[in-house]
């Protein structure tokens, strides 16, 4: 893992620029050898190689302002309520909830350096050490999922690779894209070790990114952002994909939903590919902070004070049938100190019916410009231990088993198996307490997922698939299809004159 083999690193800084797409510093290995890397007696140090670039998908994946964000609050179940002068931030996540983005917000850009980063990192590691098979195949399926996350938000991206030489890089279509993620996944994959380590991609992982791109094959091989092309379905393909991870026998679901998010998560049944936070070694995790009120530093003893950001939408809330343990996703009502007895008076501004003492109800009372400090309820998904830090020590799950079933039972749906697919979805039903369905159609597989997946970073890709994103929501009209991709950002069209902006803005 991550965490355990940092002190390994030895070594200087090298810095590498290729055109406005990427620059990075990578901290390397000094006097290492093709021959060193491949004595099998020192794969200690291809471990090390790996996890620099693995370090850069931790980077600014759990924190806020970057993909995670702009994915989530631009989404139906979540926003980022302006409460007086504390999170106006210039706008920006209203406009983000709202589907107004513009070309220079930051966050689209901070999205997009966080993608190309680990295209950097990738690349200069395979440039460094051709040779080493070992190291080659997992790096190129690392940067295929670098790429899957760059299709799904960006769509025309520069396929940039270790044999690249600097200069402004041309821009890819979106299918040539798709084209690449795929073959670097079919061309590697029977490289890729058959060992369950969470922290690294294996074969079944591949697997798991091919899966989600033909998944997606419908939204990512359209000719025109925001209308889905039935003829370019991928469904036998990506049920073929996922049926493989399914027939490994390495997976299986946590008889406990909530177990795949606590704070010792790292030896979960279910997650498969998870990133390695750590409080003290690799901090970055810090939804808690993200999300609760500020006096819930004493509900929790923090060592520092939350900032009372992301808030769910109350029909999000509403969603859930009676007796669903996943609506312990969501934390309500009147909150209290670590002793679980004293009450938290947080001195509410007037107007506000719940009163002085901290109450999370479902209702929002506005986006912007006044909402109350204590209005909507908030993510309580992932453990947060008494006394944690500003960093949490969960790992974060980017795929997990529970999605293979519902992948495949969406697979099913779409290819006329529909009893097939509803035994699929009470699977994960039955593990939540959630009744047994007996019918399924296109709104239940997409509320289905937005329950099991809530804040894990896949509600807007979801919604795009199933057609709803530019749907009206709480304190969102219907948006236009164009906004299915967010835009290039200004900061990279003016570096890059080879990159072309989206349609529509």
């Amino acid at each position: 893992m991550l965490r355990s083999i940092k002190s390994l690193f030895v070594g200087g800084l090298v810095a590498v620029t290729m055109g406005s797409c990427w620059e990075l510093e990578q901290e390397v290995l000094t006097g290492v050898t093709q021959e060193d890397l491949s004595n099998s007696t020192r794969p200690e140090l291809i471990e090390v190689l790996k996890q620099s670039a693995y370090a850069a998908v931790v980077g600014n994946w759990g924190g806020h302002g970057g993909l995670y964000s702009i994915n989530e609050v631009s989404s139906d179940q979540l926003a980022i309520p302006q409460k007086g002068a504390d999170w106006e931030d210039g706008g920006i996540w209203l406009r983000n909830h709202r589907h107004t983005w513009a070309v220079g917000d930051g966050a689209y850009n901070g999205a997009w350096q966080y993608c190309f980063r680990i295209v950097g990192e990738t690349n200069l590691l395979l440039q460094q050490y051709p040779e080493v098979e070992a190291l080659g195949a997992e790096l190129r399926v690392l940067r295929a999922l670098a790429y899957l996350w760059l299709i799904d938000n960006f769509g025309n991206v520069p396929i940039i690779v270790e044999t690249d030489r600097g200069g402004n890089p041309a821009q890819n279509t979106r299918a040539e894209v798709f084209a690449f993620i795929e073959s670097s996944i079919k061309d590697n994959v029977d490289l890729l070790p058959k060992t369950n380590v969470k922290t690294n991609l294996n074969y079944w992982t591949a697997h798991m990114i091919l899966a989600k791109l033909y998944l997606n094959a419908e939204v990512y091989l359209s000719t025109t952002p925001g209308v889905l092309d039935p003829s370019k379905g991928r469904w036998a393909d990506a049920e073929a994909a996922l049926d493989v991870i399914i027939n490994s026998g390495q997976y299986s679901l946590t008889p406990n939903f909530f177990q795949n998010f606590s704070a010792t998560n790292a030896n979960s049944t279910e997650n498969m590919f998870t990133l390695p936070y750590d409080a003290n070694n690799a901090g970055g995790f810090n939804i808690h902070h993200m999300t609760f009120h500020y006096v819930n530093q004493a509900t929790f003893n923090l060592v520092e004070q939350p900032w009372n950001g992301y808030t769910a939408l109350e029909e999000f809330y509403n969603s859930f049938e009676a007796g669903d343990l996943r609506k312990g996703s969501l934390r309500e009502g009147i909150q209290r100190s670590s002793t679980g007895v004293d009450l938290i008076d947080a001195s509410a501004e007037a107007g506000d019916p719940d009163g002085p003492v901290v109450n999370f109800t479902p209702e929002i009372n506005q986006l912007a410009p006044n909402a109350f400090r204590q209005a909507g309820t908030r993510i309580n998904k992932f453990e947060v231990p008494l006394g944690s830090a500003n960093s949490l020590n969960n790992d974060f799950p980017i795929f997990r088993y529970g999605d293979v079933i519902l992948m495949k039972a969406e697979c099913a749906w779409k290819l006329g198996r529909t009893a097939d697919a509803i035994a699929l979805v009470n699977q994960i039903r039955t593990r939540s307490s959630a009744p047994a369905l007996t019918t399924l159609d296109a709104d239940i597989l997409l509320a289905e997922r937005g329950k099991e997946f809530f804040a894990e970073g896949q509600r807007r890709s979801d919604l795009i698939r199933f057609g709803k994103y530019t749907a009206a929501w709480w304190e969102k009209p219907a948006s236009q299809p164009f906004r299915t991709l967010f835009p290039i950002p200004q900061g990279q069209l003016q570096a890059n004159p080879n990159l072309t902006q989206n349609p529509g803005y």
